[in-house]
């Protein structure tokens, strides 16, 4: 059975990339558990913010359907979109149809308007668009009239129609209000920023939710391809093999999931290769104190 170090080498080679699948690994992704339930999901999601907001062209279909297959196959199951991203749902139910259908993938959406009626409108539109009658998670994006539409999320999860009901922003000014409402109400998901270059979340958020039971998805884990470009031409530090760290994409997440607040990150890409980089993060050991303080020598911020 080849190890994780062969199968990663070996399915950088085009003529093999295409037949390389977790059944060639002697691993499993890590997974940690949601709080609210005891379920446990691996720890690397898919994020589809931009990328997956395509035409539903056959080409970028295809290439979106490489992604899933690829991310399926190394153990990813959390899927996060949103209806503010575009075609994003739509594109996830025509190319991830066929797990849907078996009910493989985690699914995450959000709702993003203000008034009840408007937000029963677009989820209904959110499940009709992933072709689903079922979504394990539906988060008020960026707390847009949030308590209307905790309202409504929680009739559907009363109905079994979703199973857990979560809150977003992606601006730190906004955590200790997002704190304020997980106080208030039964939030099962917290998602917001957290990365080596924006860690206001380990101040106050990540302990909270730590403390409280309530699971987090971790967003922008590069900054938007910020530090990608830090790093440009720069090689990994030597004791990144320590930490079976092949890539700056996996040294940036093992840093993230080094901090055990975190139940999951979510990276976009819209290249099958780099979906292949982001789920290797999720193998092998994670940092601990000693490594986590070399990691942050590295850049400074």
């Amino acid at each position: 059975m080849l190890n994780r170090r062969h199968f990663l080498a070996l399915s950088s080679l085009p003529f093999l990339s295409g037949i390389m699948n977790a059944q060639n690994i002697n691993q499993l992704m890590l997974e940690r558990p949601i709080p609210s339930s005891g379920r446990k999901i691996p720890v690397i999601g898919l994020g589809t913010s931009r990328v997956f907001d395509i035409e539903p062209k056959q080409e970028l279909l295809n290439i979106r359907k490489n992604i899933l297959d690829v991310f399926y196959s190394n153990g990813g199951r959390l899927i996060d979109t949103s209806p503010m991203y575009g075609m994003s749902e739509e594109i996830i139910g025509l190319s991830a149809k066929k797990y849907i259908k078996e009910n493989q993938f985690f699914l995450a959406t959000k709702v993003w308007t203000e008034g009840e009626e408007s937000g029963v409108k677009q989820i209904k539109e959110s499940f009709q668009k992933m072709k689903t009658n079922k979504v394990d998670l539906i988060q008020v994006h960026n707390l847009l009239d949030w308590k209307k539409q905790i309202k409504t999320l929680r009739s559907l999860k009363e109905q079994g129609r979703i199973d857990y009901i979560g809150i977003t922003h992606y601006k730190s000014s906004a955590f200790d209000e997002m704190i304020k409402i997980m106080q208030m109400e039964e939030i099962d998901f917290a998602q917001f920023n957290y990365s080596l270059g924006e860690r206001e979340a380990e101040k106050k958020l990540l302990p909270f939710c730590k403390e409280n039971g309530i699971a987090t998805l971790i967003n922008r884990p590069f900054m938007r391809g910020r530090l990608f470009r830090e790093t440009q031409n720069r090689i990994l530090p030597e004791w990144c093999s320590e930490l079976e760290i092949a890539s700056w994409g996996q040294f940036f997440l093992k840093f993230i999931l080094a901090n055990d607040g975190v139940t999951n990150i979510i990276p976009a890409t819209s290249k099958p290769k780099n979906m292949l980089d982001n789920a290797s993060a999720g193998f092998g050991s994670m940092p601990d104190k000693a490594m986590i303080k070399k990691m942050l020598g590295v850049l400074e911020f």
